[in-house]
């Protein structure tokens, strides 16, 4: 079971609901035992290195940022959920009866039949008294059995919903463990095609897994929800000879079958939620370096890609341990150092794939060689790297415990990326690279989805969610405190499963202030708030408000002139103040700030 943190109005809310042209997973364009004591270096500010110099300039096309990406579907407007969504996202009573501990999926792939057969052994503690469970399989792939010991199981399928039906009582306390088994052609679908059956440039056989969103269940059985996660994991994939499975976890070895295939046994020691299970099977080459940084324990760092890749892959790659330094500086220890750090190369752009991180960014920096912010910052990196591999602290670490919550994943990886940029050529620099997420943002729906319903959140949640934490930065306005918070937050609730509440209130304790309003004016409603400003009632006078839709919205910024900001603190009613600025001279820091400024 996974930890699972919620504040007393998130937890009710469960009880009674009882990458698109986006940079995660890469489309427009995702702590060992021992971790970091809090008062660690982690809360100051960022040394860049200064021998670390910029890539060179990319050539005038390459650098040309891409036009405002057009609205995603889910930017504009929620879908109706289904029953197939309402089914999958509710933890109804026949979930919350239980608490995950274990999955030992043991499968194999035919890639001439583009067939898959296998089981998974589902360990789970029972919280209360019951005959009955959930589990998630699509209805495109067949059941074949599901065992109690030696006794068959009855079961009732309703869209992507598998209730299983006991002989006797299952006791709350007890431990249980069945074996689900079953076949089929996975259905290719969603974003990277959940899971498809492809030949790489050499023609040779290249299969792939990513099923964020479409859901685990596409492929596997499983509890696919991501509020209860398995303590642990073991995946046994086999395949034909000749051909190599990199999946989550730590390499336990190779067992030849001795009917053509070859079975490649992973084991992941920490939990995992289902969207992250990964298999990639091709011929693929590898290599292997021992991590040595300050305040992380050496640290496997395992890469893997295809034979004519392998050249470009090893100087393209370099760029991770240097993205491991920024991060653990930053938070603490990677998460999953006893399992290790994996890149490995795929047909599609990325995937945050607990310690086996999918790279599809054709060995260039910036998002496909583009410049993904229009500022020339983006081409000194390699985005799909430093993106993909934040979500291992925001997203695999710490996790939402509803996708309606899921800018505690996407909001917190994109700010990581500034904080990247931060490291490694300073402040400046990063505030200029959040800036240029602004043009992305739409403002069309609140970030914060309906819960319950496996509501798909609007893109906004990268964007605004990473200029929302700029703008709290600047709120708090001392870096050594916001290090602090924003590293001890990661401590706090690595491991865990949480929600929105969960992080207002740790920020709200933390801060000894009210964040609450700001969180919820960026969050939960669709527009950013306005600084008005009045000029010319009286000579030197200028009043000034805040609208904004946050009962009780108040926040503080900064106006001025840079170089000589004050600090003045908006309510949402009217208040004045001297100023010798006229108004073209009269500035607000708006780059400090994801707020509109209105001038009159």
């Amino acid at each position: 079971m996974r930890n699972f943190s919620l504040s007393a109005q998130s937890a009710s809310f469960l009880l009674f609901a009882s990458c698109i042209a986006v940079p995660c997973r890469g489309q427009a364009a995702s702590g060992a035992e021992n971790s970091e004591a809090p008062k660690s270096a982690a809360q100051q500010a960022p040394q860049p290195a200064a021998q670390e110099t910029p890539q060179p300039p990319a050539p005038p096309a390459a650098r040309k940022a891409p036009s405002k990406r057009p609205p995603a579907p889910n930017d504009i407007a929620a879908p109706v959920p289904t029953r197939y969504d309402m089914l999958r996202g509710a933890y109804g009573p026949f979930r919350s009866n239980n608490d995950l501990l274990y999955y030992h999926l043991d499968i194999r792939v035919d890639p001439d039949k583009k067939f898959i057969s296998g089981k998974n052994t589902i360990r789970f503690r029972m919280l209360k008294d019951s005959t009955r469970i959930q589990i998630d399989l699509t209805d495109k792939l067949d059941i074949d059995k599901i065992l109690f010991g030696d006794t068959p199981l009855k079961y009732t399928r309703d869209s992507g919903a598998v209730f299983i039906d006991f002989p006797q009582t299952l006791r709350a306390g007890q431990v249980y463990s069945i074996d689900f088994f079953y076949s089929g052609h996975p259905p290719e679908t969603g974003r990277f095609g959940a899971f498809t059956f492809k030949q790489d440039p050499a023609g040779r056989v290249w299969i792939n897994t990513a099923c964020e969103g479409i859901g685990a269940s596409i492929w596997w059985p499983n509890k696919d929800q991501w509020r209860d996660e398995v303590e642990s994991m073991d995946l046994s994939v086999a395949v034909p000879n000749g051909l190599v499975d990199v999946s989550n976890g730590k390499f336990m070895g190779k067992t030849d079958l001795g009917d053509g295939y070859t079975r490649w046994d992973w084991h992941v020691s920490y939990p995992i939620n289902n969207y992250d299970v990964s298999l990639n099977i091709g011929d693929y080459v590898h290599w292997h370096e021992d991590l040595k940084i300050a305040k992380q324990n050496d640290l496997s760092m395992d890469y893997y890609v295809l034979p004519e890749d392998l050249e470009k892959a090893r100087k393209q790659f370099a760029q991770a341990p240097g993205m491991i330094d920024a991060y653990t500086h930053f938070f603490g220890q990677y998460p999953f150092a006893r399992d290790g750090y994996k890149l490995v190369e795929v047909p599609y752009s990325g995937m945050e794939h607990q310690s086996a991180v999918t790279y599809g960014n054709l060995f260039e920096n910036g998002y496909l060689g583009r410049d993904w912010t229009g500022t020339g910052i983006s081409l000194r990196f390699d985005f799909i790297i430093i993106h993909e591999s934040a979500h291992e602290w925001f997203g695999n670490s710490i996790t939402a415990a509803d996708p309606s919550d899921m800018w505690i994943h996407e909001g917190w990886a994109t700010y990581l990326e500034s904080l990247y940029v931060e490291y490694r050529w300073g402040k400046a620099d990063a505030i200029t690279y959040l800036n240029g997420l602004k043009p992305k943002v739409y403002n069309l729906r609140p970030i914060v989805a309906e819960r319950g319903v496996n509501a798909d959140p609007t893109e906004d949640q990268y964007f605004k969610g990473a200029l929302m934490l700029n703008t709290l930065r600047s709120v708090i306005d001392d870096d050594p405190k916001w290090f602090a918070l924003i590293h001890d937050f990661y401590q706090h609730f690595k491991y865990q499963n949480i929600l929105t509440e969960d992080v207002i209130a740790y920020f709200n304790q933390q801060t000894g202030m009210n964040l609450t309003p700001i969180f919820n004016q960026y969050l939960r409603h669709t527009g950013i708030p306005r600084l008005e400003l009045l000029f010319g009632e009286a000579p030197g006078m200028v009043m000034y408000k805040w609208d904004a839709g946050e009962d009780g919205f108040a926040m503080p910024v900064r106006v001025g002139t840079p170089g000589h900001w004050q600090i003045i603190h908006p309510t949402t009613k009217w208040q004045w103040m001297q100023s010798p600025l006229t108004k073209d001279e009269f500035q607000v820091a708006t780059d400090l700030y994801y707020i509109d400024v209105n001038k009159q």
